[in-house]
C-alpha cells in the first residue's frame, strides 16, 4: 500500500501536531498531549511563588483586614479611675422581726377572731381551735389528782389518830407505873419488916416491871409505825405534786387552743377556715413588727468565701442612696446560692413596704484606683485575652491582661495605656481578621 504524507500547514490554528508510525503493513497516527506534565508543574509553581509573594506583602501589611462602618461599633476610652468590685444583687424587704405563730396543740377550728393583715397587740386571741382527746385527758387526770389527794388526807388522818391513841396509851401506863412505884416503895418497908407475905411483895414489883417494859415497846412500835407513814404521806405527796404539775400542763394545753398574739405587730401569712383540722406543730401565720425592716438577699454560692458580716451595699430609691450592712450570714447553700440578712445603717426608706425588691450594688473590696475599661460584648470572643485598639482610622488586635470587674467595668492589668480607644461592643461578625478598617 503506498502511504500519504501529512504535513501541517504552518499557519493553521486547528492543526493538531502527529507523527506516523508503521507496523504490519498499515500507518497510524499519534497525537502529542495538550497540557504535559512539565508544562503544569511550571504553572503550578509560578502560581505559588505569585500567591507567596501576596501573602508576604499583605501580612507586612498589617494581616487580614475588614471594613466596618465607625458607627455601628462601641468604641470606648481607657481610664485610670476609683474602682470597687461589686456584684449586682436582688434583695426582698422583710420586717426587722418576725414572730411565727405555730400551733402548740392540735384540732379543730372553732372561731376565727381577727382577719390577716390585722394589727394586734400582745395577748389578742386570734383563732380559737377544740380537742376532745385533750379535754378527756385532762378529766382523767383531775380524777387521779383527786384520788390521790383523797389518800394522802386518809394517810395524814390515820397518822394523827395513832399519834392520839399512842399518847391515851402512855398516859395509861405512866399512870400505873407511878402508882405501882408508890405501892412497892411501900411495900419495900413493910416487907422488911416482915408486915407483908412475899407473894404480895414480888406481885407489886412484877407489875410494875411490865409497865416499864410496856412503855418501852409502845413507844418503839408508834415510832415504827409513824416512820412509815411519814414515808406513806411523803411518797402520797410526791404523787400529788406530780400530778398536779401534770394538771397544770394540760390545763395550759387547753388554754393554747386559744392562739394569741404573743407581740405586737401586723398579722401576715394566715389562712385558716371554721372547721379546718390543724395539727401539732403546724404553721398558721407570723406576726411581723413594723418598728424597722431587713432586707433579705440571695447571692450565688460562687461568692460564699467572700461575704462576711460587715459589708456594704447600697441602692437608690426615688432619687435618693440608701446605705445596707450584712448583719448575718446564712452558709447553707440551696439550690447554688446561699442567703444574707443585711439591715440599714440609718432610717429605712420611707413608704418601704415587706416583699419590695430591690436592687442592690454588694461591695467586694475596698474602693481603689485601677485602669479601666468598659465592660462590653467583646469579652465574649475575647474572653479578655486580646481587644481591638483604635488608631489612625483602623483597629487593630492587641493581647491584653483583665484582672477584677464589677458589672460596669473591667480592671486593665496589662496591654493597655490610659487615654487609648478601643472597640467593646461584640466581635461576632469579625471572624478571624486582624484589623478593623473604620468607615464613617
Amino acid at each position: 500500500m503506498q502511504q500519504s504524507d501529512l504535513k501541517p500547514g504552518l499557519g493553521d490554528t486547528n492543526h493538531k501536531s502527529s507523527f506516523t508510525t508503521s507496523g504490519s503493513g498499515m500507518d497510524r497516527v499519534v497525537e502529542k498531549p495538550k497540557w504535559p506534565p512539565q508544562k503544569i508543574g511550571l504553572i503550578v509553581g509560578a502560581v505559588l511563588f505569585v500567591a507567596m509573594v501576596a501573602y508576604g506583602l499583605w501580612t507586612q501589611q498589617g494581616g487580614r483586614k475588614l471594613r466596618v462602618e465607625q458607627d455601628k461599633l462601641t468604641i470606648s476610652t481607657i481610664a485610670q479611675d476609683d474602682f470597687q468590685e461589686f456584684i449586682a444583687v436582688t434583695g426582698v424587704v422583710e420586717p426587722l422581726r418576725t414572730v411565727f405563730l405555730d400551733a402548740a396543740e392540735g384540732g379543730r377550728v372553732q372561731e376565727i377572731f381577727v382577719e390577716e393583715g390585722a394589727m394586734l397587740e400582745a395577748g389578742d386571741p386570734i383563732v380559737k381551735l377544740t380537742n376532745n382527746d385533750l379535754q378527756l385527758d385532762l378529766l382523767n387526770r383531775e380524777a387521779q389528782f383527786y384520788e390521790t389527794m383523797n389518800f394522802l388526807r386518809e394517810a395524814r388522818l390515820s397518822m394523827e389518830q395513832n399519834t392520839l391513841n399512842l399518847r391515851q396509851q402512855i398516859v395509861e401506863i405512866n399512870y400505873q407505873i407511878t402508882r405501882l412505884q408508890r405501892q412497892h416503895a411501900r411495900n419495900e418497908e413493910l416487907f422488911s419488916k416482915e408486915l407483908i407475905s412475899d407473894n404480895d411483895y414480888h406481885e407489886v414489883a412484877d407489875e410494875l416491871e411490865y409497865q416499864k417494859q410496856r412503855r418501852t415497846l409502845t413507844l418503839a412500835s408508834h415510832k415504827q409505825d409513824s416512820l412509815m407513814r411519814l414515808v406513806q404521806v411523803s411518797s402520797l405527796e410526791s404523787s400529788v405534786e406530780r400530778l398536779q404539775r401534770n394538771l397544770d400542763v394540760v390545763r395550759a394545753n387547753l388554754e393554747n387552743l386559744v392562739v394569741r398574739a404573743p407581740i405586737a405587730g401586723q398579722l401576715t401569712s394566715f389562712d385558716v377556715e371554721v372547721g379546718e383540722a390543724i395539727g401539732v406543730s403546724r404553721r398558721i401565720g407570723q406576726i411581723d413588727k413594723l418598728d424597722g425592716f431587713r432586707v433579705n438577699v440571695p447571692i450565688d454560692e460562687h461568692y460564699l468565701t467572700r461575704i462576711n458580716t460587715g459589708q456594704m451595699g447600697s441602692f437608690t430609691l426615688a432619687s435618693s442612696d440608701y446605705a445596707l450592712q450584712i448583719r448575718k450570714v446564712y452558709p447553707e447553700v440551696q439550690n447554688g446560692r446561699f442567703e444574707v440578712d443585711m439591715e440599714f445603717t440609718d432610717e429605712s426608706p420611707a413608704g418601704i413596704r415587706r416583699g419590695q425588691t430591690l436592687r442592690i450594688r454588694l461591695e467586694l473590696g475596698d474602693l481603689t484606683e485601677a485602669l479601666l475599661v468598659p465592660k462590653g460584648g467583646f469579652f465574649q470572643q475575647t474572653g479578655g485575652n486580646w481587644i481591638f485598639v483604635v488608631e489612625n482610622g483602623e483597629a487593630t488586635r492587641r493581647d491584653i491582661q483583665l484582672g477584677r470587674q464589677n458589672p460596669q467595668f473591667y480592671e486593665v492589668l496589662s496591654g493597655l495605656q490610659q487615654g487609648e480607644r478601643v472597640v467593646t461592643s461584640s466581635y461576632d461578625t469579625f471572624g478571624n481578621v486582624d484589623r478593623l478598617v473604620l468607615q464613617e
